[in-house]
């Protein structure tokens, strides 16, 4: 019963992403007849074989590259032509109302989303291949000593080096995060899909990334996907501190801050991993002010117990194509952006640095995030 309900599941997705566009841009225009009708039925119809088929090819036990570009592709496509083929259909109404008869209202709404989502994805494509903007955020941290005032962190975050060879992105992505000066560099988690063998070269530019005060990095859920020690062990051979469960006070002067770290939830289960965040907490300076990385923004539960001033996540993308973003908001507290969840504690939620699966960014750009940390009494 567990596998039929996965394989239901596995086929009702592309069911859904294939059957309203097919009927929007070829049923209804076409009216069931004639070439357009034939071809465009074969067309959905073998994108609709090929969707699962691809994915599981590439995700799946056989891990290939290659399936894995066309599958993700396709599903990031599909999510956006039936996301306007809704929106379209409610045009439908409104020129229904209007009094334009089909079938010229049907020309209409396909020509209408045709256009839009073709625009879409390419202005997608070009989002998510770019280098991310930077993002620069002030931050006032309680208990923030003079000395470390306008300190600079500057976080990446899920970065999902995968089947697309992106060595140059990186190399670049790493000019940009040294050109911010930063005193602190973190990685939130979500580094790469796939061994270590296989994405290390996408990895390792990362190596070159300088920060006096520290270099840190937490696993995401995607590493549990894979091989989570070996990323972590891979990432220390970099030169980057692992904050598995653990933390690191760094100092200026006379003053502390302590940047802490705990795993992806995902990890439970797995021996010596999973989110322990009084364990990554045992022994810190009592007086220091904490910041906490913790990939995904629902630790912060957590995190407000604790009384921690700042949260670091990544994970959510900032939904990545929209609309997903409504989605996401039902698994997450927040999207994007700093938020304030109780007297004591802030998080901040970056919509990512990479992107995950389809390599398209709607309306949620990717980001190099600058946190600069002041103390209350900072004259800003």
């Amino acid at each position: 019963m567990k596998y039929a309900s996965r394989l239901i599941l596995f086929l009702a997705i592309p069911t859904v992403l294939f059957l309203l566009p097919w009927w929007t841009l070829i049923q209804a225009p076409a009216q069931g007849t004639g070439p357009l009708f034939w071809l465009g039925s074969a067309l959905f119809l073998l994108g609709f074989v090929c969707l699962p088929t691809s994915m599981y090819l590439g995700h799946g036990p056989a891990q290939s590259d290659a399936a894995s570009i066309v599958g993700d592709t396709l599903l990031g496509v599909m999510w956006v032509v039936f996301s306007w083929s809704v929106l379209g259909n409610l045009a439908r109404v409104g020129l229904a109302v209007a009094g334009v008869a089909d079938p010229a209202r049907s020309w209409i709404v396909a020509a209408g989303v045709l256009v839009a989502t073709t625009a879409l994805v390419v202005w997608g494509v070009v989002e998510a291949r770019r280098v991310p903007r930077v993002r620069t955020v002030d931050v006032t941290i309680p208990g923030l000593g003079a000395a470390l005032d306008g300190l600079r962190m500057v976080v990446i975050t899920d970065t999902h080096f995968a089947a697309l060879d992106r060595v140059r992105w990186s190399e670049r992505v790493v000019e940009v995060v040294n050109a911010q000066r930063p005193d602190i560099a973190c990685h939130a988690g979500d580094l790469a899909d796939g061994s270590v063998a296989k994405r290390h070269p996408q990895v390792d530019p990362l190596g070159k990334i300088e920060a006096e005060l520290g270099r840190f990095y937490i696993t995401g859920n995607h590493e549990y996907f894979g091989d989570a020690q070996g990323w972590i062990d891979h990432m220390a051979s970099l030169g980057w501190q692992p904050l598995h469960n653990q933390h690191e006070t760094v100092r200026r002067g006379d003053d502390q801050l302590v940047i802490a770290g705990i795993d992806d939830p995902t990890g439970v289960g797995l021996t010596g991993h999973g989110p322990d965040l009084p364990a990554a907490l045992a022994g810190a300076e009592r007086h220091a002010p904490v910041v906490l990385l913790a990939h995904q923004p629902k630790q912060i539960a957590d995190t407000v117990a604790a009384s921690i001033a700042l949260q670091i996540s990544g994970h959510t993308h900032g939904g990545q194509i929209w609309p997903f973003h409504y989605l996401v908001r039902l698994d997450q507290p927040v999207v994007a952006g700093l938020s304030r969840h109780s007297e004591h504690t802030q998080l901040y939620t970056s919509r990512g640095t990479g992107f995950w699966g389809p390599q398209l960014r709607v309306f949620a750009p990717s980001e190099i995030t600058v946190l600069v940390l002041h103390s209350e009494s900072s004259p800003r």
